[in-house]
């Protein structure tokens, strides 16, 4: 079996390395090819050796990479996928399974062409183990694997057949959900990270400084809670109006079996594959400054929370804590001639039958 995997960075590096060793033909879609080495390497955080392949070749040559390939795995960010959409227009043919991880970002939206020409949508609701790079391109560290999967499909029956052979590849039980809307609506990033980021920066002006790129978990604070928990229950409202199946979507409350904001504090801070993760800042002869450009901010608002609220506004939802971060994004860190993401939909029925 070939499987092209789009994008060498943390996540890409890991699916790739592992669907190799497990003894699948493995094409690397990356800009520089001629950086990646030969054998390819996963570590655990301890930096025990877990695995090693040879199996993965890379290139920059989208027509050969996805030749032949029955799945093709994208890792890019939200705000590529359009353009990505674009370019793999020509080279896929109908029957080919893309799988995006994670699947939320709108990618059924910027993906439809390639819908239209008969391939099947798939997305994950959440990455199937933190990966961080330890060398770009030649070695990667898995942090904690999840317990379990859950991916949803367009066409919608096609999710228990892909949740099958996904849960075979990655050796992790998978659950087929009953729409992709169950994907698209999972506030991992778009509500846990923007909420934090909202917490650290919303007083920030040019010429403010930190002393320190601030540990994004380790230094989790109550506010961040609070301001996570009160978007988490306005996307809970939309979910219970919404005429279509989303108990899958679960509640943040849920997901981190914490109920108050010092509870999800003291559960965040504790997560230890969460350890030494810092924020998108970067430094300057001052001092630590956000930084706007990162995918934190150049996707999870823009590809992310602004799904959840043009959603919500269509079916009539209140989001005052939802819309107060969007404004705060637009106003302060939304890079000029940024993209956004735009609902196509005009209507709630219309919604619905998109995810039939």
């Amino acid at each position: 079996m070939k499987i092209c995997v789009i994008g060498g960075g943390n996540i890409g590096t890991l699916c790739a390395s592992e669907l190799a060793a497990g003894g699948c033909e493995v094409a690397m879609y990356t800009s520089r090819p001629e950086t990646w080495s030969r054998i390819l390497r996963v570590y655990d955080a301890d930096e025990n050796l877990l695995l090693e392949t040879d199996r993965v070749r890379a290139t920059d040559d989208l027509a050969e990479a996805v030749s032949g390939a029955t799945q093709i795995w994208i890792t890019h960010p939200a705000f590529l996928f359009e353009a990505l959409a674009k370019q793999l227009l020509p080279h896929v043919r109908a029957g080919q399974m893309l799988l995006v991880i994670p699947g939320s970002g709108g990618a059924e939206f910027s993906f439809q062409p390639l819908l239209e020409k008969g391939l099947i949508l798939c997305g994950l609701q959440r990455v199937h183990c933190i990966a961080r790079l330890k060398k770009k391109g030649e070695s990667v560290y898995a942090l904690g694997r999840k317990p379990s999967l859950a991916l949803g499909a367009i066409p919608a029956g096609a999710a228990p057949l892909w949740a099958a052979e996904i849960a075979r590849l990655l050796s992790i039980p998978c659950e087929a959900l009953p729409n992709y809307l169950s994907v698209t609506l999972t506030p991992s990033n778009p509500i846990l990270h923007t909420s934090r980021l909202y917490s650290m920066f919303r007083d920030y002006v040019p010429g403010m400084v930190w002393d320190h790129n601030i540990r994004f978990y380790e230094e989790w604070t109550d506010e961040a809670s609070r301001i996570m928990l009160a978007c988490d229950a306005e996307l809970q409202a939309l979910c219970e109006l919404l005429p279509l199946d989303l108990q899958d979507v679960k509640s943040l409350r849920v997901h981190y079996e914490s109920d108050t904001a010092e509870k999800m504090t003291a559960k965040i801070r504790g997560i230890r594959a969460f350890r030494g993760i810092t924020s998108p800042m970067k430094q300057t002869e001052a001092g630590w400054i956000p930084d706007f450009e990162s995918r934190y901010f150049t996707a999870d608002f823009p590809f992310g929370l602004k799904i959840i609220r043009d959603i919500g506004s269509l079916a009539g939802v209140p989001m005052p804590n939802i819309n107060c971060l969007w404004e705060w994004y637009e106003k302060t860190a939304r890079l000029p001639g940024g993209a956004s993401f735009q609902l196509r939909e005009a209507s709630v029925e219309a919604l619905v039958r998109l995810y039939a």
